[in-house]
């Protein structure tokens, strides 16, 4: 038998077929990335865009660990054992930040069109290794669908399963048999445990229903899909890319704007068509403003007096939504900033740097430095000039 190599670790190749690496697209990030501590998980992603644009942009953020191609080439991006920051908002069974306890596949392609031969036999063989490496069953391999959540926002008061459908086809039992994976999760663990809500039940039957591949295939390609219509918002069409400027409303009347040019999505007409141009699977979350994005109530929900949302001040003090009362939320001042599903660190002294506090995550651009009184996001910090005493927030 032939003798593969795979980022450290040799393995006996099994007769599922001889897997093509390429570390064409090896990521300059891998020397900043932690070692995990532990792999209980294999995560399954779809990019949502061609090979030649989702490449790029794995390697260049270091968001994966592998990607196959459709020529079913295997790409090194991350090292395996390191964290590649692949899941985002992310839980399983109460664990949150998946990336600290995950191996995570990326396969070129969408979350509503099946793979090709090629891709099917690279990913049967790459998975079957690494669940060999790591002991990992087949219930703990997942879709990215099945571990992404939401914090709150205009359409879901709290905490919610269905921030993504990437990789949901993974679920389907016809298709996991084609990747010899014999068992599959019956129920969303969080969701049962009240952690978090269901905010997608079409996603949720997929993942965990009975749904044929052709029929979940047609329901997400039909004509009106993405049509904003009585029981179809714009959060349900376009997710985290709702508001962002390259996601463009053509509305009923010929007229059209871009996400962040829409104040209200309530009163976004229906037959309004969305054009979700945004292909980034893992989008970079940031505050919102009281007084532009609506009250707090608006912006963070249920959670608004949650110790997991933060609210910046515009005079640069900071609260915990649990150290507010009901009274103190509704006159909260006008540019107030709003963290939600965020941790407070701090304060970074000389002997307890960012590193010490939230890993190597303090250099990305969801994570904020309060510093002199301004929220600075990770990658615009001088890691040189973070003054002792600077506090700093960090996706929970």
């Amino acid at each position: 038998m032939r003798i593969v190599f795979l980022i450290g670790v040799f393995f006996v190749q099994s007769v599922l077929g001889a897997i093509r690496f390429s570390n064409s697209y090896y990521s300059s990030r891998n020397r900043e990335r932690s070692i995990r501590k532990s792999t209980s998980l294999i995560i399954l992603h779809t990019t949502e865009a061609p090979s030649s644009s989702a490449l790029r942009k794995l390697r260049d953020n270091g968001e994966c660990h592998y990607c196959i191609d459709e020529r079913g080439i295997v790409y090194r991006i991350i090292d395996h054992r390191r964290e590649a920051y692949h899941a985002g908002r992310s839980m399983w069974r109460g664990r949150t930040n998946v990336d600290s306890f995950s191996v995570g596949i990326e396969t070129c392609g969408y979350h509503n069109k099946p793979l090709n031969a090629a891709q099917y036999s690279a990913l049967l063989a790459l998975v079957g290794e690494l669940k060999y490496i790591y002991k990992i069953s087949d219930h703990n391999v997942l879709a990215h669908s099945h571990v992404a959540y939401g914090a709150p926002n205009k359409w879901h008061k709290r905490s919610h399963r269905g921030r993504k459908r990437c990789g949901m086809m993974f679920a389907l039992p016809s298709v996991r048999a084609r990747l010899n994976l014999k068992s599959r999760p019956s129920y969303d663990p969080d969701v049962r445990a009240r952690r978090l809500t269901a905010g997608d039940a079409y996603l949720a039957k997929v993942l965990y229903g009975a749904v044929p591949q052709q029929q979940a295939v047609a329901a997400l390609s039909a004509p009106g899909v993405n049509v904003i219509s009585k029981g179809r918002s714009a959060w349900d069409i376009a997710r985290e890319a709702y508001n962002k400027a390259d996601t463009v409303y053509i509305f009923p009347d010929g007229a059209q704007k871009r996400g962040h040019q829409i104040p209200d999505f309530r009163k976004v007409p229906a037959g309004t068509k969305v054009v979700v141009n945004c292909t980034d699977d893992n989008l970079p979350e940031t505050y919102q403003t009281v007084g532009i994005n609506g009250k707090a109530q608006d912006i963070a929900g249920e959670e608004a007096r949650a110790a997991s949302t933060v609210y910046v001040y515009p005079d640069g003090s900071y609260k915990r939504g649990s150290q507010l009362s009901a009274a103190a939320v509704l006159k909260l001042p006008y540019g107030t900033k709003v963290l939600t599903g965020y941790a407070v660190g701090g304060p970074v002294t000389a002997s307890r740097p960012a590193t010490s506090i939230c890993g190597n995550r303090w250099r990305s651009p969801d994570t904020f430095f309060l510093i002199n009184g301004v929220l600075v996001p990770g990658d615009k910090v001088d890691d040189s000039k973070i003054p002792v005493g600077a506090m700093l927030f960090f996706k929970s």
